[in-house]
């Protein structure tokens, strides 16, 4: 009895570990959940700042700025960017810091707008990782972690990127739980793995449904029905899902166990003050959020691999409108010679992969 009584003691505590797991994979902003229960009381509030303290870790730039900022920004006052670094890492994979980037969305914040924009960048996409050289956008992770990562968009996108936030598969299965799954429009019938990796186990219908975390992670990720292209507009459009069911009053109540989790599941170089700075948006009801899309075609380089290279006219056009709306200036001779640049490295058909 003493035996099973431990046993049922250890399980039990298994399960507290793991509600206490939950954070939002794929690039939901903790900023706006943490925005949306400012309000909730002290309690909250003190939580809150205890879990972004613990989650808080510098990118390890000089002044922790961009490259490409001439001063320092201040989310209270500026325009922002956020990258969103979705990783293939869980318990059950233990992949830490060699974890590859199953998601990247880049978030730019616009204050006079009250406006987001969130661009999927697909996880193939054929780019220059600095000191390293040509190969997939979602090797940068596993060569350098989120310094690495930031840098590689920073180069691809000639965009600043100020703030980085890295979540897992565990912490997306257990927010979207928490707030008692999504209802969304599955596009066609799939058979996924889990989680867990156990094959086919997750197996949905096309049409509006309610999914619970394991099936909204299967869907997020899955590659095999469409492209990595539609892959990250299905991202996109769960990541609004989420937002606005999390925000919604009937959720505010369940946000408790949320902040008290994020800390295990989350590394970002947001401080508390500048998570709270994001108030302006998070509270404001005609707060605007547009996805934003490459063009280009995907086919095998000379190295065997299939790669994901974006039209260049396409990439243009995106850093104009990002830039345009971080209220940057834009550069033409810039552009040009990183098109000329990627465009030669393209026709070569040259990676260190």
């Amino acid at each position: 009895m003493f035996v099973e009584n431990q046993r049922m003691g250890k399980r039990k505590q298994e399960k507290r570990r793991k509600r206490r797991k939950l954070l939002i994979y794929a690039g939901i902003p903790l900023t706006l959940i943490i925005i949306a229960v400012l309000s909730y009381g002290y309690h909250i509030y003190s939580t809150a700042q205890d879990t972004a303290d613990d989650s808080y870790q510098k990118v390890g730039r000089e002044n922790e700025q961009s490259q490409l900022r001439h001063t320092a920004v201040n989310p209270i006052e500026d325009n922002v960017s956020v990258l969103i670094i979705g990783v293939d890492d869980s318990e059950n994979r233990g992949y830490n810091e060699k974890s590859r980037s199953d998601a990247l969305l880049l978030a730019t914040f616009n204050k006079e707008e009250n406006s987001v924009k969130l661009l999927s960048i697909p996880r193939d996409s054929y780019v220059n990782v600095p000191e390293y050289g040509y190969t997939k956008i979602n090797h940068a992770h596993f060569i350098g972690g989120p310094k690495k990562t930031m840098e590689t968009v920073e180069k691809f996108m000639n965009i600043p990127v100020d703030y980085y936030l890295r979540v897992n598969f565990e912490a997306f299965i257990e927010v979207v739980d928490s707030l008692g799954g999504i209802e969304y429009d599955v596009p066609f019938q799939m058979r996924e793995m889990d989680s867990n990796d156990n094959q086919n186990a997750i197996q949905l219908s096309p049409g509006l449904q309610q999914l619970n975390g394991e099936e909204t992670l299967a869907l997020a990720r899955s590659r095999k029905y469409d492209s990595d292209v539609e892959r990250g507009k299905r991202q996109q459009e769960i990541i609004k899902t989420i937002v606005k069911e999390a925000a919604s009053a009937s959720s505010i109540f369940k946000l408790d166990d949320l902040i008290q989790a994020v800390g295990s599941n989350l590394k970002t170089n947001l401080s508390f003050d500048e998570m709270k700075s994001f108030m302006s948006y998070g509270m404001n009801t005609d707060l605007v959020m547009n996805t934003v899309n490459f063009e280009g075609t995907g086919g095998k380089l000379d190295d065997g691999l299939w790669y994901y290279q974006v039209d260049q006219t396409s990439r243009t056009a995106i850093e104009n409108e990002l830039r345009t709306h971080l209220d940057l200036s834009t550069s033409n001779a810039e552009q040009s010679e990183y098109n000329s640049t990627t465009d030669e490295a393209m026709s070569n058909s040259t990676t260190n992969n």
